[in-house]
């Protein structure tokens, strides 16, 4: 009997704990329960929250990974002329200019009387040009004009333009407005026409012969730039944009120097002398100390190359010009529930601000115009427009580029 009864005992012991487990069971799965019912409420509050804080929102601050792209660096080209025309093919000289200047350099301009060059004629010996100071110590503007090129353009110990291996004193310049080449000139976009004149050329398109003309482009499609104490330099060779590039790559014929990142061309005076069989245009530079008009010869050259060249080119001169621009891109986005409402004073009406339209307060419908970029400190740094109005809504989201150039 005592066996018995212990074993009841036992029984009812096991029977006790089993119960008392599933007591703790049920209450550990209540606990959870109400801990994950609590968790919603909390993440629904906050939801609810920043729906409501997203309706009247002003600032939004950007990701720096996934909304700013920055860095961006392209080349962009235009045209060298007014109104981003790669063509200057009629132009005339400027009247501003006194006979002394003249005697110095010609300011070019197209029709309009908009600057677009300088052209000038430079001797290291001072030929060509008279003595202004009447001292016979040949202090010429020939002389001047070489010396102050010499100076930009080659190193401190280079006192003369070597163009294909030999020295020349005797140069003609094309100078492009500073203004219209921007970082510098593109090269292998670069075209001049010169036609070739009389020796008793009157300085005014007359007496013009017909039909010899040379054209003249960068060898930048053929090899890289020399590096040079004014930059980059190109040889100037015969050539033509409009036919395919240089003539005889393999021996062209050289004609000068092209110093794009300061807009200048250097062109050998002896070689345009050359007949045209040689080469040349025959041009005549006048040597000596006396006015020999050489500026003139180049312009009248230039000017009427145009009428020398077939229907399908052009004559005159093309260029374009070519600068790096950096660039950053802001993505501003705007979704369903940001942006809705407005605080243009015609959204509302009243001393207490009431929508002007009841059916805006659950259904707004707003324009998106203009994007303001702001610093921490909320100050405006810029501002974009739209090229028109974007409509927003609750049913409508945005993602608008916006384009930063440095």
């Amino acid at each position: 009997m005592a066996t018995y009864n212990r074993s009841v005992k036992d029984f009812r012991n096991q029977e006790n704990r089993k119960a008392v487990g599933r007591s703790d069971r049920t209450r550990s799965v209540s606990v959870e329960e109400q801990a994950r019912q609590l968790a919603d409420n909390i993440i629904e509050e906050r939801d609810r929250e920043r729906r409501v804080s997203r309706n009247g929102k002003i600032y939004t601050r950007f990701d720096e990974v996934d909304d700013i792209l920055s860095n961006n660096i392209e080349t962009v080209t235009r045209g060298l002329f007014s109104g981003n025309v790669a063509s200057l093919t009629s132009m005339i000289t400027s009247s501003n200019l006194t006979a002394t200047q003249k005697s110095y350099y010609y300011e070019i301009q197209d029709n309009d009387g908009a600057s677009q060059l300088s052209i000038a004629y430079g001797n290291y010996n001072g030929s060509g040009s008279a003595d202004l100071t009447s001292n016979l110590n040949n202090d010429t503007p020939a002389r001047a004009i070489y010396k102050q090129y010499a100076q930009t353009l080659l190193a401190p110990a280079d006192k003369k333009f070597t163009i294909n291996g030999i020295d020349t004193d005797s140069i003609y310049i094309l100078n492009f407005n500073r203004s219209r080449i921007r970082e510098k000139l593109d090269p292998g976009n670069f075209e001049l026409t010169l036609r070739h004149i009389s020796a008793s050329i009157g300085y005014d398109n007359t007496n013009i012969s017909s039909s010899n003309h040379i054209q003249i482009i960068d060898d930048s499609s053929l090899t890289s730039a020399t590096l040079g104490e004014a930059g980059q330099v190109y040889n100037l060779v015969s050539g033509s944009l409009d036919s395919g590039g240089i003539y005889n790559t393999s021996a062209p014929v050289h004609f000068g120097l092209l110093y794009p990142q300061h807009g200048v061309a250097i062109l050998n005076a002896v070689k345009l002398d050359a007949k045209i069989g040689d080469g040349g245009i025959d041009l005549q530079t006048a040597t000596g100390d006396v006015e020999g008009f050489n500026i003139a010869k180049l312009f009248t050259s230039i000017s009427s190359s145009n009428g020398a060249t077939p229907a399908n080119k052009s004559g005159g001169i093309q260029a374009r010009s070519a600068e790096q621009v950096k660039s950053t891109y802001y993505f501003v986005r705007a979704k369903n529930a940001e942006f809705n409402y407005s605080n243009n004073p015609s959204f509302t009406t009243g001393a207490l601000g009431q929508l002007t339209y009841n059916a805006f307060k659950n259904d707004p419908q707003v324009y998106i115009t203009s994007i303001g970029l702001y610093n921490d400190r909320r100050e405006l740094l810029a501002v974009a427009k739209l090229s028109q109005p974007l409509l927003k809504n609750y049913t409508r989201e945005a993602l608008i580029k916006v384009k930063l150039d440095f």
